[in-house]
């Protein structure tokens, strides 16, 4: 009498949750979550460094405002950087949108939305010129990007005839200085933007669970779900916060919406795209990039045309912001959004970093200079440390990649 043996049903996966030696789940972990506890750590030092000041509600608000423009560079810088270039150019690009939506809107007398469009196009223009020489010539993005940040700001001191151009009045300065406030009443606060928090947190706990869930999946190492809950849980915490605070100040700055689409549109597009994956693959292993089919050229070209965009909509808000067009705006905004993106995370050598991330090393960024403001230390030393932030930022990776064995 024959017997048939009955296949055992297949298991569900189980995470990996890193690897047996404690060190080694430690610091994968810490690569993964050290920015979020880092800002945190740090915002609580300067609230009591100030005496809570740095967490009031208008301080908030201007911290939003004053930096907001560096965070949309950094979400192209990152990309840039990821790919394993760099850009030099992005300071000076936003002082020539700056310049040429001044000579649409105030000189000739067009409307504040002409002024815009014009200068998204001068953006454009700007990334189709340097996409050229760097992906169709090969000439290095730091050659190419060196050579804008002189030439565009030439361009923008002849626009402007050396000499400032303001005001551009209310309907353009509201992109940075607007607010959302009322809109679903509330007693002494803004329940509009307290919803808008409340959804911002549900959607990431969301977003998180489903990457955990398909790296799992596909039998990833993961986070402990202990560390894994935590982390969304002190995110949650910092963003409502953040909202209870906006809330009882102005309400919901416009800048914020602008700038929460660009980093939605842009997390999908790096992690959920054809062209995110490329841009990866470029910057990771450029050799088998190649081999695999990935048209490098083709997606440096684009890009540097992405970083044009990203870098006109920042010039839009920072002169919305000044209510004015300068020869020396943007000076030195291209280091803070480098500086961005590293402390959020990205490699030296390419291939590693997060939009997520970059938001959080500018917002990091934009904590310590507020701060060191509030406290009133000399412009001299506010600098030292910002080097000093940057410089222990890449050195954290580099040890990272020597203890993984990394390149």
């Amino acid at each position: 009498m024959s017997t048939q043996a009955t296949a055992p049903a297949p298991s569900a996966p189980q995470p990996k949750t890193g690897s047996a030696n404690p060190l080694v789940a430690l610091t994968a972990n810490l690569r993964q979550s050290g920015i979020y506890i880092a800002f945190v750590v740090v915002v609580a030092l300067f609230a009591v460094a100030t005496d809570g000041r740095s967490l009031s509600a208008l301080n908030i608000t201007n911290i939003v405002l004053q930096y907001s423009y560096v965070l949309v560079l950094a979400i192209g810088m990152v990309i840039v950087i990821i790919a394993g270039h760099i850009d030099l150019s992005v300071g000076s690009v936003v002082a020539l949108v700056g310049a040429v939506s001044a000579r649409v809107v105030i000189t000739a007398g067009q409307p504040w939305w002409v002024g815009i469009l014009a200068g998204i196009a001068v953006g454009l223009v700007v990334g189709v010129w340097q996409g050229f020489w760097v992906a169709f010539v090969g000439i290095p993005a730091f050659i190419v990007t060196l050579a804008g940040m002189l030439l565009f700001r030439g361009l923008t001191f002849y626009v402007l005839d050396n000499v400032s151009l303001s005001p551009y009045g209310a309907p353009y300065t509201e992109i940075a200085s607007g607010f959302l406030n009322g809109l679903l009443g509330g007693n002494g606060y803004d329940a509009f933007t307290l919803l808008i928090g409340a959804l911002a947190v549900a959607g990431y706990a969301f977003q998180q669970w489903r990457t955990r869930r398909a790296r799992i999946a596909y039998q990833q190492v993961v986070e402990a779900l202990p560390l894994f809950i935590g982390k969304i849980v002190l995110v949650g915490l910092v963003v409502m916060a953040f909202a209870w605070q906006l809330a009882h100040a102005r309400g919901l700055p416009i800048v914020l919406i602008i700038l929460a689409v660009l980093i939605l549109a842009y997390t999908v597009i790096t992690k959920s795209t054809v062209f995110g994956r490329q841009v990866y693959a470029i910057g990771g292993n450029l050799s088998a990039a190649m081999l695999s089919g990935v048209n490098v050229r083709k997606v440096n070209f684009w890009i540097f045309v992405n970083m044009g965009f990203l870098a006109a909509i920042a010039g839009i808000i920072f002169s919305a912001r000044s209510n004015t067009a300068q020869p020396g705006a943007g000076n030195a905004f291209e280091l803070d959004a480098i500086a961005a993106s590293f402390i959020g995370g990205a490699a030296v050598t390419g291939g590693i970093g997060t939009v997520a991330g970059a938001m959080v090393g500018g917002l990091l960024v934009g904590v310590i200079s507020n701060g060191m403001q509030l406290l009133g230390l000399e412009q001299s030393l506010q600098q030292v440390i910002r080097g000093l932030v940057l410089l222990l930022a890449v050195a954290f990776d580099v040890y990272n990649k020597r203890r993984s064995g990394t390149r």
